[in-house]
């Protein structure tokens, strides 16, 4: 699967949905900081996905970034709540918290 949607985006296709498809895949593949570059791609280019900006923190959590994540989910739950994401809004409430009981 990344394999063809790496084939798109070097065909010149690039969208929020494709990027969020790749960062899905390299974080499941565990290759987090790629995926963060990917998921980063597709909130530049829809600022209002919040699936993705908790995707984003994910990533950016697993490859050591705390400070990154806090960042992504904060502007996460923005998005969530403009655009009334109730389940994402909740995800992200939680990893926060998980995250303010690490430090």
């Amino acid at each position: 699967m990344l394999e063809s949607l790496e084939k798109m985006l070097a065909q010149g296709v690039d969208s929020p949905l494709l990027r969020f498809g790749l960062g899905k895949g390299y974080l499941d593949a565990g290759d987090a900081p790629r995926a963060a570059g990917h998921l980063r791609r597709c909130v530049e280019l829809d600022p209002n996905y919040s699936a993705a900006w908790k995707l984003l923190g994910k990533a950016l959590q697993a490859a050591g970034d705390a400070d990154g994540a806090r960042q992504a989910w904060e502007r996460g739950l923005e998005a969530a709540r403009r655009h009334g994401d109730r389940q994402a809004e909740k995800e992200m409430t939680v990893f926060l918290k998980r995250l303010d009981r690490q430090r």
